[in-house]
């Protein structure tokens, strides 16, 4: 998030919310009350006439201790005896024996005058042995207990000291809670940061593929910077802007953009940190941080991630934890449009959830624009490509079009992997540049997952692999209406065990029957061809079994595509916050829903059988091939499924030439080295 240098204005005295009292005056003569250490009403001022006893008491404790404790120094016995008792440099007072010392006065030297006092220091053990010997000299002794006023301030003293640390907290709060933080300190402050552009560093040029989401904040930067020419027909600056979108399409991305624009102050801050473990702490957060942000006005308030505190209130089970976000929530709600006007303040907030904020929130006078933040199209990837790759250093055959032309439903931060992900394995191959094959790797690692070369199969189960994608492969090359073939493998990547790899010719904003019917019969191939080649089937179609029916499925709840249901939606809205199950239909309905979703899997499953059997020998040829090079690309299959060899040698050629020449094992062209596996590709885990 980036923050403008802005002209920070001088902060004026903190004052009180509305909702809480405002803080007497202090005055000289006592507390924070009135003359004479009164508060308001008379009353004595409590809180200061508490510190003066205990510091009171403390003192004259101390005194008498002091008193008590005599000084002098401190010698051992034997320079008491010897130096002091031989010389008879004993005063003619009596020598105080105590229980843990002995004091005695001594003559001061003709040089000086007066006396000294000196302490030996005796315990249990010696006591006896040093009195004895004190009677032997025929000294005075006074024997003299220890002083009650000790013993007291030895067990009242830790009580003492623990009651002024409490009493120095619990004022530190109460002035707390005359700033507006609350009993309990700095805990009801804001957590936000204030950024400026030289914090950010980013600005619109770094951001691409969202052109009309940029037009639309460069107004609100407008609106800052020259309100008047706004109001001059008597419109009204907007108060908040709500920024929806998947996640990694680059929503706070826009965000630390605006920041790195704006010349005003600029508040960032997440809706995790308005909620603790202390009720009304979120609400307390909430008035501070526009309280300084209205003393700074104009500026800008970042919301990241307000799904945290904007849910829809009133669903699900309440419980303590609702209820604070509630509170939260409508903190917020009074603060962007309550009595009190907010105008100056303009709320930011990203959410990839807007479908389950609370209305009050999205209502215009509150978030009066909401801006879709959407995944980029073929030519917004290639401008993020084309900023994302300028921090790295690119090779000469780099294609970035081919890349964006590649990357079909990826998002800005995925886009912003590939690059890293590049440079990153071309760094671990000492390379000086990037080289496309690097890229091409990259696209498929993020999507699917790193390639594991190193896995050893057995014969069948890689027979059963080979078939399993060469049917997917045969059905994806046959079917018009299915997107065109790319590249079909064995090699595992991720959690799949193969995959065929179809890449679409343009972005789709929206999907056909034709199109859903197609991909289907494709997803059914991979069960046909297996089972008719192995005899057996095994779980390796669970993903095609997955991926069929949440396409029925849908077809049928979300769609309308189903003549016997019509053109109604049957599928439950995902805004509650309920625990129970949601089903607006009735049980005859839901019967007709799971036949019409079984009606349209065994159509398909029927249809793909037939169109196999009819191209088995294609089926045999692809598999064949697949088993001795691994991957084979969309023209290669199309060779062999017009009857034509591939002219290639096979990755046990190639092993076995490497082998005679003894050098390291090479990059195979068709398997195991850098695939082109295409995003949009359904991995058909054998």
């Amino acid at each position: 998030m980036l923050e403008r240098n802005s002209k920070k204005k001088t902060p004026e005295p903190e004052r009180m919310n509305a909702s809480e009292p405002p803080a007497p005056e202090s005055k000289p003569g006592g507390g924070n009350g009135q003359p004479g250490g009164k508060t308001a009403a008379g009353a004595p001022n409590r809180n200061g006439l508490f510190g003066f006893i205990t510091v009171i008491l403390l003192v004259v404790m101390l005194v008498m201790f002091l008193s008590y404790s005599q000084s002098g120094n401190r010698v051992t016995f034997n320079d008491l005896e010897s130096h002091i008792l031989a010389q008879d440099l004993v005063a003619n007072v009596p020598v105080v024996v105590r229980d843990d010392a002995i004091i005695a006065e001594i003559k001061q030297p003709e040089t000086r005058s007066g006396r000294q006092t000196v302490i030996v220091q005796m315990n249990s053990a010696t006591r006896e042995i040093y009195v004895a010997r004190l009677r032997e000299l025929d000294v005075k002794m006074l024997a003299r207990a220890p002083s009650p006023w000790f013993q007291l301030l030895i067990f009242f003293g830790p009580v003492l000291l623990i009651m002024l640390l409490i009493w120095m907290m619990v004022s530190r709060g109460l002035r707390g809670a005359a700033s507006g933080a609350g009993m309990l300190g700095n805990f009801g402050k804001s957590r936000h940061q204030r950024l400026t552009k030289e914090m950010t560093g980013v600005t619109f040029k770094d951001v691409a593929g969202i052109d009309e989401a940029k037009d639309e904040v460069k107004e609100i930067i407008e609106f800052l910077r020259n309100p008047k020419k706004f109001t001059r027909l008597g419109g009204r600056i907007p108060r908040g802007v709500l920024l929806v979108g998947d996640p990694g399409c680059g929503k706070t991305l826009l965000a630390k953009a605006i920041a790195g624009e704006a010349d005003v102050p600029f508040f960032s801050i997440s809706g995790s940190d308005f909620v603790e473990m202390f009720v009304g702490v979120g609400a307390s957060r909430v008035r501070d941080l526009f309280k300084q942000a209205k003393e700074s006005a104009p500026c800008i308030i970042f919301l990241d991630e307000i799904d945290a505190v904007g849910r829809r209130r009133g669903g699900g089970f309440s419980g303590g934890g609702n209820d604070e976000r509630e509170q939260t929530l409508n903190a917020i709600l009074v603060e962007m449009d309550g009595f009190t006007s907010s105008d100056g303040v303009i709320v930011i907030a990203a959410t990839n959830r807007g479908d389950v904020l609370d209305p009050a929130l999205t209502r215009p006078g509150r978030f009066d624009r909401q801006i879709t933040v959407p995944l980029p199209d073929l030519k917004g990837r290639l401008e993020i490509l084309k900023v994302h790759s300028k921090k790295v250093k690119l090779g000469e055959d780099i294609d970035l079009e081919k890349i964006a032309r590649g990357t079909p439903m990826f998002s800005g931060a995925d886009l912003a992997a590939i690059i890293n992900e590049g440079a990153i394995a071309a760094t671990m191959q000492n390379k000086d540049f990037i080289e496309h094959e690097d890229l091409e790797e990259a696209r498929d690692k993020v999507k699917f997952g790193r390639a594991r070369k190193s896995r050893n199969r057995e014969k069948e189960e890689n027979r059963l692999v080979a078939y399993h994608e060469a049917g997917h492969a045969v059905l994806q090359a046959l079917l018009k209406d299915a997107d065109p073939l790319h590249k079909v493998t064995i090699i595992p990547r991720g959690s799949a065990g193969g995959a065929t790899f179809s890449l679409p010719e343009k972005d789709r904003m929206g999907y056909s029957k034709k199109w859903l019917l197609a991909t289907m019969r494709v997803t059914c191939g991979g069960r046909i061809a297996e089972e008719r080649a192995m005899g057996d089937v095994s779980s390796g179609a669970s993903q095609d079994i997955m991926q069929a029916t949440q396409l029925a499925r849908t077809m049928i709840l979300d769609w309308g595509m189903s003549s016997r249901l019509g053109f109604v939606r049957y599928a439950p809205l995902d805004t509650r916050e309920m625990f129970l199950p949601e089903k607006d239909y009735s049980e005859e309905t839901a019967r007709t829903i799971d036949q019409e979703v079984r009606q349209l899997i065994d159509e398909a499953y029927k249809d793909a059988v037939q169109i196999l059997d009819a191209n088995w020998d294609k089926v045999v040829a692809v598999a064949e091939a697949l088993l001795k090079h691994e991957t084979l690309t969309a023209d290669e299959v199309q060779t062999l499924m017009r009857g034509e060899r591939l002219d290639k040698p096979s990755v046990a050629e190639l092993l076995e030439a490497e082998t005679r020449n003894g050098r390291e094992r090479p990059v195979p062209r068709g398997g195991g080295g850098q695939t082109d596996f295409p995003p949009e590709a359904v991995p058909s885990p054998a």
